[in-house]
């Protein structure tokens, strides 16, 4: 019998060659001991994003002596808010502390400063927190003083309505131009021959009243009536018997004399005036209204005497119809 056969025997391997490694890496490859598909640690992820590709086109470099390579990108300044003054990023459009609008930069940058005087003159604003609402007051009876206050103005207008009156009629008079008031009915005490009360009162200063007395002809007096209420507000009295210098002297002048005003309701006003002993109209402030009569009563004289009588030239009232 032939011998059982053993397992074949397994040749030796066979060496294998060492792999060639080139001198040089290849053109494709990238800087040694770093992935050729990895990015440099210190690139951002947004500058991913911004490198040039096949559809972007590489951005030019900056020259190496501008300020842009070497300082960078300018940095972006807050916001200030035109009304309380506070600083905000520039991303915001409402001012984070009073909510007020933000200006844009370039509009803060060409807006121009206030004058002077408007700076001076500027109200202060209340700052506000964002988001206040005004409350809405509650409407409230009025309380007792506000009727009483109101019916004590309206009883003092009421017992007042004569001074108001009389202080209207003041101011109106004062803005107006007086004019010439005429009398009518012209009468005195007593009159000497030719010499009336109407001439007194007749606009001319050649004429004379005279009264029936060689005496001082103290309490005599010239009278007359206008022919419905006016406002009086000055007289010119003419002493003597002319307003010429050459025949003033010849006769007796009042010196002191009192007019008296009379109204429709019966009131009378009494004024006392002083004449000077000189040729001529004198003027004298005179004040009343609703006058309807008026009476010049002579308190004392010069120049009277032995042939010589009281004169009194003219008699002029000014003041409104």
């Amino acid at each position: 019998m032939a011998a059982a056969a053993g397992p074949a025997p397994v040749p030796d391997p066979q060496p294998v060659p060492p792999r060639a490694v080139p001198d040089e890496p290849p053109a494709d490859a990238g800087p040694p001991n770093e992935p050729p598909n990895e990015l440099p640690a210190t690139r951002r992820p947004d500058e991913r994003e911004a490198e040039p590709g096949p559809d972007r086109p590489a951005a030019p470099a900056p020259p190496a002596d501008s300020p842009a390579a070497a300082t960078g990108p300018p940095p972006v300044a807050d916001r200030p808010c035109p009304r309380c003054g506070a600083a905000n990023p520039h991303t915001r459009r409402l001012c984070g502390r009073c909510g007020a609008q933000l200006a844009a930069p370039e509009v803060l940058a060409a807006a121009a400063p206030p004058p002077w005087w408007r700076r001076v003159l500027r109200r202060q604003e209340h700052v506000r927190q964002a988001g206040y609402r005004p409350r809405r007051r509650a409407w409230r009876r009025p309380r007792v003083a506000l009727p009483v206050v109101v019916l004590v103005l309206a009883a003092g207008g009421w017992f007042a309505r004569a001074a108001l009156a009389d202080l209207f009629a003041f101011a109106r008079d004062s803005s107006a131009k007086p004019v010439a008031l005429t009398v009518v009915h012209p009468s005195g005490s007593s009159r000497a021959a030719g010499h009336p009360a109407g001439s007194a009162f007749d606009g001319y200063s050649n004429r004379y009243w005279a009264p029936d007395t060689t005496g001082s002809g103290r309490g005599q007096y010239l009278e007359a009536e206008f022919d419905r209420p006016v406002r009086v507000q000055k007289v010119l009295i003419t002493p003597g018997c002319s307003a010429d210098e050459g025949t003033f002297l010849t006769q007796g002048r009042p010196s002191e004399v009192t007019v008296r005003l009379y109204t429709a309701d019966g009131r009378s006003r009494s004024t006392s005036l002083s004449l000077d002993d000189g040729a001529g109209a004198q003027e004298f402030a005179l004040r009343g209204s609703g006058v309807v009569g008026v009476r010049v009563v002579v308190d004392a004289s010069r120049g009277t005497g032995a042939g010589r009588r009281l004169a009194v030239a003219e008699v002029e009232f000014y003041g409104h119809r």
